[in-house]
């Protein structure tokens, strides 16, 4: 599965992927009419400005963003190098004396008191890490992001939760629009665009042929909807914070996963149509220096700006690798998904396992599976306890990287 897949997935675990024939999502000619004909070259630690194919650095690229009200920056959620890079566009804007505001895809907009709190200096990390909920709204180690939460507090930036609640977006791809309660309802704008072809063609490149079995078309439609709820959510809450709070010469940066951005077919065009101002995307791609020069272009429409990132082989903090359902009444919570060579696939924990405890701390739900998971590092030894078929069972668990060799 490729980079942005993780994004399109996360509450679709259970969903396969697209079929048909895969193309490179790198170099498709959609978006902007202007420059969906043409490809740029990225250059490692490079900034690709794909209007001129100019390679320029960070405090460039802020003085071409000097008329941009709201920029949309993307990311892998686990990769940390694309973090450095969101830091770094923050940092380069708020030197050049913008009005720095921060949108965050982590959290939903109902949760902006705990990101206030946060930023005025009245949690401490570890408060925060709780008592705002991070483990209940994102799955993602809060070390990929914490350098960018620490700069935005030493420096008085204020951060906007621009997301919906997860619920909302499910109840979207399962009832669609019409059927939506009031309260449901009240949580997304009027108005969220259809998916056009070139985002069907977009999102058919996301996904490598060994995930394109079985899934219907409305299953596909369902699926296409909910990715537009949320584009369109988090451009119109990112818009309406930075139109409430922000002065004339303030920058909104939107920090969003890249699957949101790409080709401006994401939140950008749900969110062109309210706001007369320009509107720019930066993407880190990950490129391999020892490829052949023309594969390492990109169609100049895929963002603004690329920014030119190595190849990363492994993620930084570890994952288990498995979902779980979730627990229904009196009966605990049960394994419903195992990535393939995860660290949990290689320590033997199978779907519709019962996951009781991890070193000895009880994992009752998803937050509780993150939390603790978020203090491994590799090479670590865990302890599971686990139930299959209802006969209690103890798993050790190497954490341990798949190129490690066997467990």
């Amino acid at each position: 599965m490729n980079r942005i897949v993780v994004t399109l997935f996360s509450v679709f675990l259970a969903l396969p992927g697209i079929a048909g024939e895969r193309e490179s999502d790198l170099r498709l000619p959609i978006g902007d009419p202007q420059r969906s004909d043409k490809q740029v070259e990225v250059v490692m630690d490079g900034i690709t400005d794909t209007s001129t194919g100019e390679i320029i650095g960070p405090s460039q690229m802020a003085k071409r963003l000097s008329d941009v009200g709201l920029v949309f920056v993307g990311e892998t959620h686990t990769n940390l190098d694309y973090h450095n890079a969101q830091l770094k566009v923050i940092q380069e804007l708020y030197k050049a004396g913008r009005d720095v505001m921060i949108g965050l895809e982590m959290f939903p907009y109902t949760q902006q008191a705990s990101l206030d709190k946060w930023t005025q200096g009245g949690f401490t990390e570890a408060e925060f890490i709780e008592e705002a909920g991070w483990y209940t709204y994102w799955s993602y180690n809060w070390e990929y992001y914490r350098e960018i939460f620490l700069y935005a507090r030493e420096n008085n930036i204020p951060m906007y939760g621009v997301n919906t609640p997860r619920e909302v977006v499910k109840a979207v791809r399962k009832k669609g629009f019409k059927d939506l309660s009031d309260e449901e309802a009240a949580h997304i704008p009027n108005e969220v665009l259809p998916v056009t072809d070139e985002q069907r063609r977009m999102y058919k490149s996301f996904f490598d042929p060994a995930d394109t079995l079985h899934m219907s078309d409305a299953q596909m439609e369902g699926m296409l909807r909910a990715q537009s709820t949320w584009d369109a959510t988090m451009g119109w809450n990112s818009l309406q914070s930075l139109k409430k709070h922000g002065g004339e010469d303030a920058i909104m940066v939107v920090l969003i996963g890249s699957g949101h951005v790409t080709y401006g077919l994401g939140s950008e065009r749900q969110t062109a149509p309210y706001y007369s101002g320009r509107i720019a995307s930066i993407i880190p791609v990950q490129i391999d220096p020892r490829t052949p020069p023309e594969e390492r272009r990109v169609q100049a429409s895929y963002a603004n700006y690329i920014w030119g990132l190595p190849q990363a082989r492994e993620e930084v903090y570890p994952s288990l690798g498995v979902s779980l359902m979730g627990a229904l009444g009196d009966q605990p919570t049960k394994v419903i998904q195992v990535s393939r060579g995860s660290v949990a696939d290689r320590a033997g924990i199978q779907v519709g396992d019962v996951l009781l405890e991890l070193n000895g701390k009880k994992i009752g739900d998803s937050v509780a599976l993150r939390s603790h998971v978020a203090t491994w590092r590799w090479g670590d030894m865990a302890q599971a306890r686990i139930e299959r078929d209802g006969v209690p069972r103890k798993l050790i668990v190497p954490v341990r990287r798949a190129r490690g060799g066997s467990s």
